[in-house]
């Protein structure tokens, strides 16, 4: 069995066969999936997901394009809804200097702002981090020890990997690992421990090599922990057996 450790079941690609999408992701052997929060509207969706669907868990949070609507009434708002069942996370949370979608200055308010929200609800986070790995990590370097989480769709260096997981982070890969020419993310998932990685599939986007082109689903996780199973030498059932008792003990899956 599977865990899909980042997904966006409430994306509204997904409205017109979310109920088929579910099934097929059982059907596929994935038991369990963490529907992301992006936004408030989005975090929301996702809690009424979680709370209609038994296998699907929330987290909320906002993202860092949208960082500079953070502000005291957002936070309290996700606070409440933090505290609600199933939720099981802050997140996704963090830095992305690529779109520059929101001024750096305001996503590393917003990013300060959430960890120290996850820190006082005593609930792990979940990470984005696109060409920002020098301040994710100065800024986390902060709350080592006070905080655990994952850095999703992990695309730094295997040294940075040892940095993260030293601190008690675990790292998770999606599709683009299976992308023929994603060389460096390759040696990363390679090189990493077992005990410290989770897979997803960051769905409806970053579809598997196999199915490119087609919108992602939590169905293709497979091909997901294939490759790892490649990469570390070792067999599916391996790879799935670890990345779900890691997923388990981040999120406290029930």
């Amino acid at each position: 069995m599977l865990v899909d450790s980042h997904a966006h079941l409430q994306w509204e690609s997904l409205d017109r066969d979310r109920e088929a999408v579910i099934k097929r992701a059982i059907k596929a052997g994935v038991e369990k999936i963490v529907t992301i929060g992006f936004d408030l509207p989005g975090s929301r969706k996702g809690v009424r997901l979680a709370r209609k669907y038994h296998n699907v868990y929330a987290t909320v949070g906002i993202h860092p394009h949208k960082a500079s609507q953070v502000n005291d009434d957002v936070l309290n708002k996700l606070k409440r809804m933090a505290e609600r069942p199933k939720v099981v996370a802050i997140g996704e949370i963090g830095l992305d200097y690529y779109r520059h979608l929101s001024s750096k200055q305001a996503q590393q308010r917003a990013f300060r702002a959430q960890l120290l929200l996850a820190e006082e609800l005593q609930l792990p986070v979940v990470i984005h981090d696109r060409e920002a790995h020098v301040d994710i990590l100065r800024i986390l370097s902060r709350f080592t020890s006070r905080l655990k989480g994952v850095l999703h769709c992990f695309s730094g260096s295997p040294d940075m990997a040892v940095q993260c997981t030293d601190s008690g982070f675990y790292v998770s890969f999606a599709g683009t690992v299976t992308f023929p020419n994603a060389r460096k993310l390759h040696e990363t998932a390679a090189s990493v421990s077992l005990d410290k990685i989770l897979v997803e599939t960051d769905c409806p986007w970053l579809a598997p090599q196999d199915v490119r082109g087609k919108r992602n689903e939590p169905a293709f996780l497979k091909h997901t922990v294939e490759k790892i199973a490649h990469l570390q030498e070792t067999s599916f059932e391996t790879v799935a057996m670890k990345t779900t008792k890691n997923a388990h003990e981040v999120f406290a899956l029930l």
